[in-house]
């Protein structure tokens, strides 16, 4: 068993960040750790409990370009529409600044992710053609799966970041990696060990701000 890094519960949630610039690219993943943090992942719970999720992992050097490129192309295109975040200012100086170093840590993790040392997709066996009714009951059998990935990852010193933008793609990769025409993706998670010793809480919105109690 790898191992676990000492945290509570509430230092483990608060501190699972999406980590970009501080993937490290040079260093390698054992497998175990990833089945290991998998095996976590699957107590989550999932719809009537069928439990119809799949894990790719891809360590292969050329399919890890392969899905880079993709995410790269599909990347530019959302940093070029009007639905970049940046292009959007809120009024709040300390938010669009924030906001700023997002966005200029996601151009870092577009420009590299064919690098990273593995990459995660989760997916859920489904029709080929999605449901129009109930999106959030299906892709609810697989995300809080994909969340507790991420916390036991974080757990045992690595870190991942929250991807969809290949679901762009998500065709080309499927017969890339030779999924079946009714396995869809749900979420791309590039993983690595991190660079530096730990992570803080993020600055948040008040929960007051948010927080709607027997109404709105």
């Amino acid at each position: 068993m790898s191992d676990v890094l000492p945290l509570g519960p509430d230092e483990l949630l608060t501190t699972t960040r999406s980590v970009r610039k501080r993937l490290d690219l040079t260093r390698d993943v054992p497998m175990d750790v990833i089945r290991e943090s998998l095996e976590v992942a699957l107590q989550a719970p999932s719809g009537s409990n069928q439990q119809g999720w799949h894990w790719l992992v891809v360590t292969d050097a050329e399919k890890r370009r392969a899905i880079g490129e993709y995410y790269r192309q599909a990347f530019t295109a959302y940093r070029n529409s009007g639905a970049y975040p940046t292009t959007k200012p809120t009024g709040d100086t300390d938010r669009d600044a924030t906001q700023g170093r997002v966005a200029d840590s996601a151009q870092y993790l577009a420009d590299r992710m064919g690098e990273v040392p593995v990459l995660v997709i989760g997916a859920l066996q489904a029709s080929a053609d999605l449901p129009a009714a109930n999106q959030s009951g299906m892709w609810g059998s697989l995300l809080p799966a994909a969340w507790s990935l991420q916390i036991a990852l974080r757990a045992r010193g690595l870190g991942s970041a929250w991807t969809t933008l290949h679901l762009q793609y998500e065709k080309e990769i499927s017969e890339l990696l030779g999924v079946p025409a009714d396995v869809r993706h749900g979420v791309l998670l590039p993983v690595a060990y991190y660079t530096g010793d730990t992570f803080k809480p993020a600055k948040r919105q008040p929960l007051d701000t948010v927080l709607h109690v027997d109404g709105w």
